[in-house]
């Protein structure tokens, strides 16, 4: 058992006979009162995604997760295949199991396959991942003096605000954790 102050984002917990990873967490602290812990969890197998908040002190069931080394091969319709490197099985994902993660998805990409029980609940990626700029606005002659950026789509259909002089086809290196763009490969 663990205080669900000791929870941090991608632990997975026992709750209710529910099975939950934590996607985002929060120490909130209201004008008057105890602090509070505010989570977007996901239930494992179902995949719904719930916002809730509990106490600092209340505790959980922490479910230990295997964890094997895999390669991120290609996209099988709405689902994602990936090899583990060991015994070369494959296994696929849902997008909706994936869920934002899917868009930092690079074919060939190393990642790391979680399991819990044999059952197979989700990935873990590495840090920063090198993408393609697949479209963003051309540069306009006088925008960097504002330095405030601009949108630009990478080949996974993510949307990243990087500086005025990236281009299309550029080779960026993206932060899996919060989406930002880090540097020029």
């Amino acid at each position: 058992m663990i205080q669900t102050i000791d929870l941090k984002k991608g632990m997975v917990f026992e709750r209710g006979g529910k099975l939950l990873k934590v996607l985002q967490i929060n120490h909130h602290k209201p004008g008057k009162g105890n602090t509070l812990m505010q989570m977007d969890i996901q239930d494992v197998r179902t995949g719904s995604i719930v916002h809730t908040t509990m106490r600092p002190s209340e505790k959980v069931e922490q479910v230990n997760v295997d964890k094997r080394n895999a390669q991120y091969l290609y996209d099988e319709g709405d689902s994602a295949v990936f090899m583990d490197l060991e015994n070369y099985e494959q296994y696929t994902l849902s997008h909706d199991q994936l869920g934002d993660d899917r868009n930092y998805l690079v074919e060939n990409m190393n990642i790391t396959l979680n399991f819990v029980n044999g059952d197979i609940i989700g990935v873990e990626l590495p840090t920063t991942v090198e993408m393609t700029v697949a479209q963003t606005e051309p540069m306009i002659k006088g925008a960097t003096i504002d330095g405030g950026g601009k949108p630009a789509t990478m080949n996974t259909g993510l949307v990243v605000n990087v500086p005025a002089f990236i281009k299309t086809g550029d080779k960026l290196i993206i932060n899996t954790t919060d989406g930002s763009y880090k540097s020029r490969a």
